[in-house]
């Protein structure tokens, strides 16, 4: 970790798009309720399928509450690295690679990719963040321009961090 006055600084922050947002948790929402709808009006359906349908629709539901929790917060770059909003490290900048940003990258829908020197935990915030392995993938529900601008500013602080 980087200590000294510039170490807390925010060099850039990622906030779910509020559009974006309601969108994403809408749609969970809706098909949740519309599920359990079908579970509950399906005339003489089996029990098998109506315990089907009432635990998609349910599983549904807690995704959209999921969803709504994980994009109340944001994504910042710091001097020491990536975090969220609530301080959780999710990637230290002495710890990566490289970060992907191309077209065929698997990487969130208009976000980015780092990729990490050792592996991280594994974690998954809905539309926000997820880490699996070496890879980190920013973005989901947020800008796309935001999450350009802070790939950039990623991609030259680890240039300074380690100029080879």
């Amino acid at each position: 970790m980087i200590d000294g006055p510039h170490s807390d600084v925010v060099l850039a922050r990622l906030t779910p798009s509020p559009g974006r947002r309601f969108f994403a948790v809408g749609s969970f929402g809706i098909l949740g309720a519309l599920l359990i709808y079908l579970a509950l009006a399906l005339p003489g359906g089996s029990v098998p399928i109506i315990l089907l349908l009432l635990l998609a629709g349910g599983l549904a539901t807690w995704m959209a509450w999921l969803l709504w929790q994980a994009t109340a917060s944001s994504i910042e770059l710091t001097a020491e690295g990536l975090r969220d909003s609530n301080g959780r490290i999710l990637a230290a900048l002495p710890n990566i690679e490289r970060v992907d940003r191309g077209v065929f990258v698997f990487k969130p829908s208009g976000g980015f990719s780092v990729v990490l020197k050792t592996k991280g935990f594994n974690g998954w915030a809905p539309g926000l963040w997820w880490i699996s392995g070496r890879r980190v993938g920013i973005g989901g529900v947020t800008r796309s321009a935001e999450a350009r601008y802070m790939a950039e500013i990623l991609v030259m602080e680890l240039a300074k961090y380690d100029p080879t």
